[in-house]
């Protein structure tokens, strides 16, 4: 009696482990089993946005589930990650990250997030290069007059960014460091903001993604003086790159990528990449993400990973040099 009963509890006990073992991957295989929530640390209508947009309809009609993109802004981008890093890791909560979410690190003393350590990488999404535009009634023409006119006017010269830390402001305080001048940095809540800004004359400067300028600077509302890349942008022959216009060494791209909070399994985490490069890879989505000068580009988690802890020991570099800080 004695022996049936203990391989009866022995039989419990085995089964018990079986149970526990297969339920993550139970879970995993019933992914997803609600919509998904993507957000994106700006305010609607600049490229991140649009990006997050096409892709998330994509994503969405692939995994059979609804994914709502939820724009989170303000903070440079801490705001949602905090959000991110604090949410189930079930694969149903994605967080499109770009400059700004690389630069938070050095310019937050005390986040409530690691930017390593919380979130896991999936794939980057898309690349573009930047564009140096200024307002019509800025008498200047080229690069070497706009550093010109800088020199003559430290501090007075306005430049207008997507907010604290992102793209559009690290271009302009890496243009200050390496041009040797100080154009002063105003942050609005997302790039298309910062655009307006400056097409309004409410700023003179700013550093944005080339498309969205194009139909102003060819009605004579804005001019552009060059783009970010390091050699001119082959859609944009004719502009010439900051580094070849008298500033060696500038280059700033326009990225953006998806990860999801650090413990999400690692089977949904790969369902998730497949489907994205697979939607990447379509001739169709390349076409979509062109119309805003974006082009796509996969990447492995490992080499996403990668990327995004260079990115972060850059940026560390030239905040600190620069004494930029939010908190």
């Amino acid at each position: 009696m004695e022996r049936a009963i203990f391989r009866l509890n022995l039989i419990a006990i085995f089964a018990a482990i079986a149970l526990a073992a297969a339920v993550p991957a139970s879970r995993a295989a019933d992914f997803p089993s609600k919509p998904i929530r993507l957000l994106v640390p700006l305010a609607p209508g600049g490229g991140n946005d649009t990006a997050a947009r096409l892709v998330g309809h994509k994503l969405g009609a692939a995994l059979g589930q609804q994914v709502v993109v939820d724009n989170r802004p303000g903070g440079g981008s801490v705001i949602a990650s905090e959000i991110v890093a604090r949410a189930t890791p079930d694969g149903h909560t994605l967080y499109l990250v770009s400059t700004a979410f690389t630069a938070a690190p050095a310019l937050h003393r005390n986040l409530p997030f690691d930017s390593l350590r919380d979130f896991a990488p999936i794939t980057r999404v898309s690349i573009a290069p930047g564009a140096l535009i200024v307002h019509r009634s800025q008498p200047v023409g080229s690069v070497k007059d706009l550093i010109e006119l800088a020199r003559a006017r430290p501090g007075q010269i306005t430049f207008g960014s997507g907010g604290l830390g992102s793209g559009s402001h690290l271009g302009g305080e890496l243009f200050n460091m390496l041009a040797g001048v100080k154009l002063l940095h105003v942050p609005y809540k997302g790039s298309a903001l910062a655009t307006t800004a400056v097409l309004s004359g409410e700023t003179a400067v700013a550093f944005n993604n080339p498309t969205s300028s194009l139909p102003h600077v060819k009605a004579g509302r804005l001019k552009m003086l060059a783009v970010t890349t390091a050699q001119r942008w082959p859609l944009l022959p004719e502009i010439p790159s900051i580094a070849e216009s008298g500033v060696p060494g500038y280059e700033i791209l326009i990225w953006n990528g998806l990860v999801a909070p650090a413990a999400t399994p690692r089977s949904t985490l790969m369902r998730l990449h497949h489907e994205l490069t697979q939607i990447l890879n379509a001739p169709e989505l390349t076409e979509l993400l062109a119309g805003d000068g974006s082009r796509p580009l996969v990447e492995s988690p490992p080499a996403f990973a990668a990327f995004l802890k260079n990115e972060i020991t850059k940026w560390i570099k030239v905040i600190r040099q620069a004494g930029i800080t939010a908190s």
